[in-house]
């Protein structure tokens, strides 16, 4: 839109914008073609598509450089995958117009101008600042192959949301930085422990360093191997590259080691006060009777605990750091815990285990790590992280020290990201799984249709802030829509209850198979066969909405006329349809353009389960002193029945398509997975359209 204004408003107009009605058209088309032009993995696609486009053309429209030229060439000059595939040989034509638009002096003196600034070559992907934007003022517009000069700074990077990792960590040193990936195998890892994965990832590459993938798994209660086992596939989803995978219990025989130690440096008491009156006690700053007992009755104790004897389990070892501590996490934390539990790991071997932030500080250090990144939520623990390292270090020399460097959580409206609040999700049968595509983790998003690039994109626009703020999942569902939209095939599907039959007098005697594109923007998705014949379905909604006389179109067809409408008198609803064909009529001057199926047996029309979905939160920030229970929502899927094109049949797992006039989808199961009489599994993915966020499929039968 910034284009099209300042295009518009420049006294060289005609020259951006294109000299006449029908050149200004194109140029329109092309902005809204840049807009979907994407930097992950359906970039090399839409490059062919251009290059074929380009092999007998200078310009995209006309006989000069327009603001097409310019939105284009910016959006793959911001691509860091441009130049990799500009020089495979595969797109020598969109090669060429490349180069020539950068030679165009204004161009590249703009360029040069943005690189002396200190910025970056070209603009962010989708962000109308980056050099394709246009200076026209009319004063300082100059002419060069029918084009004004780029000349507006590059936004900062990806998206809307302001990110930035302008920023260092502390005491980095080039090729000697190492971060540290800890989930915890209690559940799939979500959108927030996938932000947490990236930046690791990003500043270890930033400081080519290295990363480490350690499962933190010191609570055999909660652990499973079904969450390692996917954890690792959510790790590779994101395309992490980690340097090594380490596991806490790889350290326990060293961890018991240094709690010894800790209880013979008098910094650790063994303590059997009732965990409801240890917890008031913590919370008034009182001091357990047990915190000055001797170092041999504490020795004594851990000997029991460690055997997991009926003393042992009465009692907790914890750090003597100082109840009165202004900071709560300072007033002596629980350092082991038994738990006679299995280890998906070690399984019965310790009936003692660590806590997190008792394993963690050493862990961190023995395994090299220079900078442990954390949410900001957890700052308060900074100080006692810090503590409980430098004990370590006094009982076990040569420990390094390690720096915490902490970022904002990634929270979601309507969302929670608490693994016991999801565990309860799951539990309950609210949803089916872990992947469901209801979750917010990693699986259930993908599931319903996000790409990984999105994903990845938006993760990576948050930038390294410390600013805690609630997303809308509206931004990252626009960034996917970018992606799939210019690459998806388009099939046609009618909705079963109330379809109404349209006789067309003068259709095909006899059926007419023809063949079109599946996407017309975009020649690689194939081409499809299209049934025409003398009576189609129609869509009651779109059925009721007809005026006797009225001239509509028929997608992919031609024009035709209404001639009359059957309705049953009690309800209104629309029961036949009659009309007659009109191909010489101009389908830009209808006001409805229809979708419709043969009603023949030839078009073998296939049947479809079209699911959609709600937020399993009904409110959009959920508070500390809320009651959770009173924020579920009670009803999350709906569906609907229709029927599909015969094409479909050849869909597969995890395809995306558009059904025209009714959104994006992807496939969830594929025909015939089941038994032919088993629908295709279609889960509507959300385009990032506000209004559809919240469920316009609430009017439809909840499952």
């Amino acid at each position: 839109m910034a284009l099209k204004y300042l295009a518009r408003a420049s006294k060289i107009r005609d020259e951006l914008y294109g000299s006449d009605a029908l050149a200004s058209c194109q140029v329109d088309q092309w902005l809204e073609t840049a807009a979907g032009i994407v930097s992950g993995a359906a970039l090399e696609s839409q490059c062919v598509a251009l290059n074929d486009y380009l092999t007998l053309r200078t310009f995209l429209v006309g006989y000069g450089i327009t603001l097409a030229d310019l939105a284009v060439w910016g959006q793959l000059q911001g691509s860091p995958l441009w130049k990799k595939i500009r020089t495979s040989g595969k797109v020598p034509h969109l090669a060429r117009w490349f180069t020539f638009c950068s030679e165009v002096p204004q161009v590249k003196a703009t360029v040069d101008e943005l690189e002396a600034m200190g910025g970056k070559k070209g603009g962010a992907p989708g962000s109308a600042t980056g050099p394709a934007a246009v200076k026209a003022s009319g004063a300082d517009g100059k002419k060069a192959g029918g084009a004004a000069a780029a000349d507006v700074p590059a936004a900062a990077g990806a998206g809307d949301s302001g990110g930035s990792f302008d920023i260092g960590l502390p005491g980095a040193e080039e090729g000697k930085v190492v971060t540290r990936f800890p989930p915890e195998p209690s559940g799939y890892l979500h959108i927030g422990h996938a932000k947490a994965a990236l930046l690791n990832q990003y500043f270890a590459d930033l400081y080519k360093g290295k990363l480490l993938v350690r499962f933190d798994d010191t609570n055999p209660s909660k652990e499973k191997d079904e969450f390692v086992e996917n954890i690792l596939k959510d790790i590779a989803d994101l395309g992490l590259r980690y340097d090594r995978l380490t596991y806490t219990s790889d350290y326990f025989p060293q961890l018991l080691d240094l709690g010894e130690k800790m209880i013979r440096a008098g910094l650790m008491y063994a303590d059997d006060t009732p965990v409801e009156q240890m917890r008031e006690q913590r919370l008034k700053g009182i001091e357990s009777a047990c915190r000055n007992r001797s170092v041999e009755e504490n020795l004594r104790l851990w000997a029991e605990m460690k055997a997991g004897t009926e003393i042992g389990l009465t009692n907790a070892m914890r750090f003597k750091i100082d109840m009165k501590s202004v900071n709560g996490t300072m007033r002596d934390p629980v350092a082991f815990r038994c738990n006679l539990a299995h280890h998906w790991r070690t399984g019965y071997k310790y009936k003692l285990y660590p806590t997190y932030d008792c394993a963690c500080p050493f862990v961190d250090a023995v395994e090299g790590v220079t900078h442990a990144l954390r949410t900001s939520e957890y700052r308060d623990r900074e100080e006692q992280y810090y503590w409980i390292l430098a004990a370590y270090q006094k009982v076990w020399p040569g420990l390094p020290n390690v720096h915490i460097w902490d970022y904002s959580r990634l929270n979601f409206v309507n969302t929670v990201l608490s693994k016991r609040k999801l565990t309860w999700f799951v539990e309950t049968g609210r949803v089916e799984s872990w992947n469901d595509p209801r979750m917010p983790t990693v699986q259930g998003i993908l599931r319903r249709g996000m790409r990984i690039e999105a994903l990845k994109e938006f993760i990576l626009s948050q930038g390294a802030s410390k600013n805690i703020t609630f997303q809308e999942w509206d931004k990252i569902w626009t960034i996917n829509k970018k992606l799939i939209d210019p690459v998806c095939p388009r099939h046609t599907a009618i909705e079963v209850d109330g379809r109404v039959l349209l006789t067309l007098e003068d259709g095909p005697a006899e059926p007419e198979v023809v063949m079109v594109p599946r996407h017309k923007k975009y020649p690689p998705a194939g081409k499809k066969a299209l049934t025409r014949a003398n009576q189609i379905w129609l869509e009651q909604v779109d059925a009721s909405s007809l005026a006797e006389g009225e001239e509509v179109t028929l997608m992919d067809w031609g024009n035709a006329i209404v001639k009359s409408i059957t309705r049953d008198p009690s309800t209104g609803a629309v029961t036949a349809l009659s009309g007659m064909l009109n191909l010489d009529g101009d389908v830009k001057k209808t006001r409805l353009k229809l979708t419709w199926l043969a009603a023949v047996p030839q078009c073998e029309v296939v049947p479809l389960q079209l699911v959609d979905f709600d937020y399993l939160i009904t409110k959009k920030k959920v508070e500390e002193d809320d009651n959770f229970m009173d924020l579920v929502n009670p009803t999350t899927r709906f569906e609907k029945i229709a029927v599909g094109d015969p094409n479909m049949r050849t869909l597969q797992k995890g395809d995306v398509l558009q059904l025209e006039r009714k959104g994006y989808y992807i496939v969830d199961e594929p025909y015939g997975v089941k038994g032919t009489s088993r629908p295709i599994v279609l889960f509507c993915i959300p385009d990032g359209r506000a209004k559809n966020m919240t469920k316009s499929a609430a009017a439809a039968a909840p499952s």
